[in-house]
């Protein structure tokens, strides 16, 4: 059995690397295509123009889905871990999964509302994306400071916590940059810009707040693969409850064979 094929741990694996292969083949696409210069775009203008724009519509809601996947078996983790009797954990945990969810959905957003098309729902994906991706790995990283050294290494807090403190020194940059490019740019539709020259007014700031944000993109989706241990050791199963042995209104015949009203299988088939 491969690494991946352990418990659940192909979650948090295909989340990045599907989210990563999504940010990549946009910059690929739209550079070829000459809809944005090489030298750092940002994310959401590799995104903006067709044909690059449909798949990456398309890949970033299969991302939000294995990201809310991915948030829920962490939370059913820590609550099996902890159960109830622990109370600041188990409403951690809880408040948790709704950050972890709306930051999901958050990507479906930023991924079908394009900045050059509604800009304010786009920057609302955004801020949900990363502003509150950003407190869902704080949480995480509370939740890890408390289960050290009981439930894993202190290891686990301390790369947790760097990728926070990356996240964080991320959007800060991010923010002030954008501000500055912004403020030196009045009455300049910067939304619409796909393209700059070396020198112009703004440019610099515009660089850094690009690689900013290429920067919050990774350390965002870093953040899981400090799940693939932990997932290792966990799996779900699905359990179907039937209520008749039957799918009539009424009883139509006699059965007069038994039927087992109840399965249990994986959650995902195969060998995790």
């Amino acid at each position: 059995m491969w690494w991946f094929q352990q418990g659940l741990s192909i979650l948090p694996v295909a989340l990045v690397t599907w989210t990563a292969a999504t940010f990549i083949f946009a910059y690929i696409t739209a550079v070829v295509l000459r809809h944005v210069d090489p030298l750092v775009p940002y994310i959401s203008d590799t995104g903006t123009v067709a044909p690059e724009r449909c798949v990456f519509g398309i890949m970033l809601d299969v991302s939000a889905f294995l990201g809310m996947a991915t948030t829920y078996v962490r939370y059913k983790q820590v609550w099996a871990l902890i159960g109830q009797e622990e109370d600041k954990l188990y409403k951690l945990n809880q408040f948790g999964l709704v950050l972890g969810w709306i930051s999901s959905f958050g990507m479906c957003v930023v991924g079908n509302f394009q900045k050059t098309t509604l800009f304010a729902m786009h920057l609302v994906g955004a801020i949900l994306t990363f502003g509150v991706g950003a407190l869902y790995i704080l949480v995480q990283t509370l939740i890890s400071l408390y289960m050290q050294p009981r439930v894993h290494s202190k290891a686990t807090f301390w790369v947790r916590l760097s990728i926070g403190v990356w996240t964080i020194a991320s959007i800060i940059s991010m923010f002030v940059s954008s501000v500055i490019m912004y403020s030196s740019l009045p009455g300049v539709d910067v939304a619409h810009k796909l393209h700059w020259t070396p020198g112009e007014t703004g440019y610099t700031a515009h660089i850094i707040s690009t690689i900013s944000e290429w920067s919050l993109a990774f350390s965002f989706i870093s953040f899981f693969l400090t799940y693939i241990r932990d997932f290792q050791k966990i799996n779900l199963r699905a359990e179907a409850d039937l209520q008749s042995s039957h799918l009539y209104d009424s009883l139509h015949y006699s059965i007069a064979t038994s039927v087992n009203q109840s399965e249990a299988s994986p959650l995902l088939a195969g060998s995790i």
